[in-house]
């Protein structure tokens, strides 16, 4: 199907659009807030919008999804387009890498979690999520 737009237009439309969190970020920080924890979700004035912050204790919490984070275990490269999937891919994992040396230089807490942990074992990503706040607030 030809798009109605030209590139140009294409492009600053996409741009537009901000992400909302999906399912699994939701599904994981209702959860958190039920259990008392306090916390701002995709703040963009930090670098890398993470998905949960704690301004206050300097932590910062990010669930990566494991395409798009090219996951060890699940990651997967598209069979089409593959140079622009490769670039793009590529490009965000040396975010990530950015993302996580600019937090430890300025002496945040950060923990990366993977989209299969909380799928594979929901209760104890929660612990593991909880567990990181309780001791990086003693700091």
């Amino acid at each position: 199907m030809t798009d109605m737009f030209t590139k140009e237009q294409r492009s600053k439309n996409m741009k537009a659009i901000r992400s909302t969190g999906s399912a699994l970020e939701n599904k994981v920080t209702k959860e958190l807030w039920r259990r008392g924890f306090r916390f701002r979700k995709n703040v963009r004035k930090l670098m890398g919008n993470p998905d949960i912050a704690i301004q206050k204790h300097k932590i910062v919490i990010f669930l990566d999804s494991c395409f798009w984070h090219s996951c060890p275990i699940h990651g997967n490269m598209p069979t089409t387009n593959v140079g622009y999937w490769e670039k793009k891919l590529k490009r965000n994992m040396d975010r990530d890498i950015e993302v996580k040396e600019y937090y430890s230089n300025k002496g945040w807490k950060i923990l990366r979690i993977w989209e299969h942990e909380v799928k594979n074992d929901f209760e104890g990503t929660l612990e593991k999520i909880s567990n990181f706040i309780l001791q990086s607030k003693q700091y």
